[in-house]
């Protein structure tokens, strides 16, 4: 880490998974576990953010969130960061501009579980997204025939890799992205919020 941001240099290849992880949980273990055998990253940086415009937010502050991360996603070559608040961003596209700045000749290539695929088009700037950032997307329940046919995945058809591709990823200029297929774990953050399983609790709540 350097003044807090973590650390990468030229000709890297980071992957990016960002969300509000509240809580994270074992399906975020199994897309970056999946993600570090499939494709050629040198290391995974889960951002935590400090709210998602599309998500109802839960009982947990930062430091909740990010305590509970690290405790569960503990890997050589996987980072928590609280990157969106230090850079003081708070939609995707804005941080990635922001990362690309900070970090010239490192390639990043946004992770995501097929449901956020389906609601990609309701992200702010989300064909800049698209458009400037390779992607790949990880099967979720229920949802794979939705994500083949979501309104982005429509629109770029033509930067679609086949699955046996995904190697080839982060060299290919965007629009570029791979859909993968991972064993899958019906769990969900709102679930768990739902089901009262995460109540962060004395100076971790009080953090809000």
């Amino acid at each position: 880490m350097r003044n807090g941001f973590p650390y990468a240099r030229r000709g890297q290849v980071i992957g990016l998974l960002g969300g509000s992880f509240d809580p994270a949980h074992d399906g975020h273990v199994q897309l970056t576990e999946t993600a570090l055998r499939r494709l050629p990253l040198d290391r995974v940086w889960w951002v935590v953010s400090p709210g998602n415009p599309l998500k109802a937010q839960g009982p947990a502050g930062m430091a909740a969130r990010i305590g509970h991360a690290r405790r569960l996603m503990d890997h050589p070559r996987v980072e928590i960061t609280d990157i969106e608040a230090r850079l003081g961003t708070r939609f995707t596209a804005e941080t990635l501009r922001m990362l690309r700045r900070r970090y010239p000749g490192v390639t990043f290539v946004w992770l995501m579980g097929a449901d956020n695929m389906v609601q990609l088009s309701r992200w702010r700037d989300w064909k800049e997204i698209v458009m400037t950032t390779p992607m790949a997307i990880f099967a979720r329940p229920g949802i794979r025939i939705a994500a083949r046919t979501a309104k982005a995945a429509t629109v770029f058809h033509r930067g679609r890799l086949r699955a046996e591709q995904a190697a080839l990823l982060p060299r290919r200029k965007a629009p570029a992205w791979v859909f993968l297929n991972m064993p899958m774990t019906p769990v969900s953050s709102s679930a768990i919020r739902a089901s009262g399983g995460w109540l962060p609790t004395g100076a971790e709540a009080a953090k809000k």
